[in-house]
C-alpha cells in the first residue's frame, strides 16, 4: 500500500496533499460518534475528509455534513477525496477557519459537531508547517472551538472529540467551563492492561449521565484486534 492513499471498503483516502495521513485516532472518531437522529453533522478541521466521508456513509440519505478545512493543500485533498466518494452529495467542504466559519454560520443548527482537533500546546510544534498547522492549538484554541461549538449546536446535539489523555483532561474542563456535560467518555488502550492513550470525548448541553468505558485496540498481540474494536471499524477497514 502506498503512503500516498488508504484504501477502505467503499472509498479511498488519497493523501499526498494532506498533512495528518489517516490513523487510528480519525477511524475511532468516524466509527464511534453517535448518528442516531442525526439530519446536520459538521466537521472541524477534516483534513483529508476522512471523518466526514465515514459519516456519510452512515448516515440516512438526507443528511448533510459540512467540513471545514483551514490549509490549502488540505482543502483541495478533502475535496478530492469527497468528489470521489459515493456520498458526495451530503457533504459540503469548507476552505476557511473555524473561526471565521462560526462567524458567517446560523447558530443552533446541528445536530452533531466532530473534530479530531489540533492539541500541540506551549509552543511544541510538529515539524513541518503543514504538520505544525494541523496539530498546533494555536490556530484553534480548545476555548474557541468549544465556544463555536456551543453557538452552532442545537440544544440537544452533541460535540464529539478524539484527544490524548492530558489535552483531553484539559478539553474537559474547558467544555465543563462553557456549560457542556460529559456524556460519553471512552479511554482507549493500545492492548488490554496498558495505559490508556486517548480519549474519546462525547459532550451534551444537557446534563446526562456519564457512560465510562474503556476499548482495547489489539489482544496483547500486533495487529491482533481485539473483538470491540473489529466490531467497531468492520464497516470501513479491509481486513475486518
Amino acid at each position: 500500500m502506498s503512503n500516498n492513499y488508504f484504501k477502505f471498503k467503499q472509498f479511498r483516502i488519497n493523501q499526498e496533499g494532506s498533512a495528518m495521513k489517516v490513523g487510528t485516532d480519525g477511524v475511532l472518531l468516524g466509527a464511534w460518534t453517535e448518528i442516531d437522529g442525526t439530519d446536520r453533522i459538521l466537521d472541524i478541521g477534516t483534513g483529508s475528509g476522512l471523518i466526514a466521508i465515514m459519516l456519510a456513509q452512515r448516515t440516512n440519505v438526507n443528511a448533510k455534513i459540512d467540513a471545514v478545512e483551514i490549509d490549502d493543500s488540505a482543502y483541495e485533498q478533502a475535496s478530492e477525496n469527497i468528489n470521489n466518494c459515493l456520498w458526495s452529495h451530503k457533504i459540503h467542504a469548507y476552505h476557511l477557519s473555524f473561526q471565521d466559519f462560526c462567524n458567517k454560520t446560523e447558530a443552533n443548527g446541528y445536530d452533531r459537531i466532530v473534530s479530531n482537533p489540533p492539541y500541540f500546546m506551549n509552543g511544541l510544534n510538529a515539524k513541518g508547517e503543514a504538520r505544525t498547522k494541523a496539530r498546533s492549538a494555536n490556530h484553534l484554541p480548545f476555548e474557541e472551538l468549544v465556544v463555536g461549538a456551543k453557538k452552532l449546536l442545537k440544544p440537544t446535539g452533541t460535540l464529539s472529540v478524539i484527544l490524548p489523555i492530558e489535552e483531553g483532561e484539559y478539553f474537559e474542563r474547558i467544555a465543563r467551563l462553557n456549560g457542556f456535560y460529559a456524556r460519553r467518555k471512552v479511554s482507549v488502550l493500545p492492548n488490554p492492561g496498558k495505559p490508556a492513550k486517548r480519549y474519546l470525548l462525547e459532550f451534551s448541553l444537557q446534563e446526562v449521565v456519564l457512560q465510562d468505558y474503556s476499548l482495547a485496540i489489539e489482544n496483547g498481540q500486533r495487529h491482533v484486534y481485539t473483538a470491540e474494536y473489529m466490531t467497531l471499524t468492520k464497516d470501513f477497514y479491509l481486513k475486518f
